[in-house]
């Protein structure tokens, strides 16, 4: 499952449960249809509490995803996760897509304030750390 909506800052992605390679590539389409009208520059807060890990394929297409939103204007990224095989899983990944440096990963489950924290992180930059 995922969904993408617009937000103040820019967007907020979900996912959750298992997310295979077909339904990544959905959202892979779907996102470059949203990102036409993106502003120049904007964030995205990342909702993954309830996400699995995702097989090989799935990655790929998640780096290509990463790569998209970057090269539309992304400017910051706040992960949201409370699984430490999806978050180690993640880091990997921003890493392979180039947007590790702006990106802050928050544990939900020691952050119940996880919410603020992004939003705080993507609008004005204020590091959740």
């Amino acid at each position: 499952m995922y969904n993408i909506e617009k937000t103040s800052f820019g967007y907020k992605l979900t996912f959750g449960g298992a997310i295979d390679e077909k339904e990544i590539t959905n959202w892979y389409e779907e996102s470059k249809k949203q990102l036409e009208s993106a502003p120049a520059s904007f964030g995205v807060l990342i909702d993954m509490r309830e996400l699995q890990p995702l097989l090989p394929e799935a990655q790929k297409i998640m780096v290509d995803g990463q790569g998209l939103y970057k090269n539309k204007g992304m400017q910051r990224s706040a992960v949201i996760l409370n699984n430490a095989v999806t978050t180690m899983q993640f880091k990997r990944l921003a890493k392979d897509s180039g947007i590790f440096d702006t990106e802050k990963y928050i544990n939900a489950a020691e952050n119940p304030g996880w919410e603020k924290a992004a939003v705080d992180w993507l609008a004005n930059g204020v590091d959740p750390y």
